[in-house]
């Protein structure tokens, strides 16, 4: 089975997203280890007269943790799937979030920004043009700038690769099998192991432009199958 891409990707989100919350959270350290990348953005003054980007927002619990780590903070979030956007928009937000059905590629060309911060949870394996989407993101950040990837990037230790197809094929592809969507979940396991490794993405945010570029693990299970990757424009 191929990877999903693009606009099939897109449409099987939609398929997936009146389930998602509920598969997500299975997943232990889920949102907390959201809220712990959003807050490595080290934003000040709680967010205070900035205006940040959530960047594939999903169903909106990257959103949430975006907010809880700048709660003064004017958010824009946008996603390609308008199921998820459907449901992330259904949530009680306060005024200074908006979402908007753009996807990435769209964002250039549709007036947002600038932003003073931009935050993208699980997008770059799910994109045709990481380099292209980086870009984009560059383009978008104010000088000085911050950004955070929250992602599916192996460490590179086959230890890591194992852990990640034994929890997929124990836990997360049959959970997703009976939902109805096998095919998304088929696409999380193998974009997860065709994607760069941690050190690999770092270095294509660094070919991109940005400076200052780290990679901090997350606790628990998912240490060396997740990380952030932080930046400055």
């Amino acid at each position: 089975m191929s990877l999903l891409r693009d606009r099939e990707l897109a449409r099987a989100f939609d398929h997936a997203s009146h389930t998602y919350d509920r598969l997500t959270a299975l997943n232990p350290g889920y949102r907390t280890d959201l809220l712990r990348s959003a807050r490595r953005l080290a934003l000040p003054d709680g967010g205070a007269g900035l205006h940040l980007l959530d960047l594939g927002c999903g169903t909106g619990a990257s959103t949430r943790a975006l907010l809880a780590a700048a709660p003064r903070a004017t958010i824009t979030a946008v996603d390609a799937s308008a199921g998820m956007l459907h449901h992330a928009r259904a949530k009680p937000w306060p005024a200074r979030v908006r979402f908007a059905h753009l996807t990435a590629e769209e964002l250039a060309t549709a007036g947002e920004g600038p932003f003073d911060a931009v935050f993208a949870a699980y997008l770059f394996r799910n994109v045709t043009d990481p380099d292209a989407i980086l870009g984009t993101v560059r383009s978008l950040l104010k000088p000085g700038g911050r950004f955070a990837a929250h992602e599916y990037s192996l460490s590179g230790s086959r230890a890591h690769r194992a852990l990640w197809t034994a929890v997929c094929h124990g836990v997360i592809i049959p959970a997703g099998t009976l939902t109805g969507d096998r095919a998304l979940y088929h696409h999380l396991w193998r974009s997860v192991l065709a994607f760069d490794t941690a050190p690999r993405f770092a270095h294509r945010i660094a070919r991109a432009g940005l400076t200052a570029v780290r990679v901090a693990p997350v606790p628990g299970w998912q240490t060396g199958i997740v990380h952030t990757f932080l930046a400055r424009h």
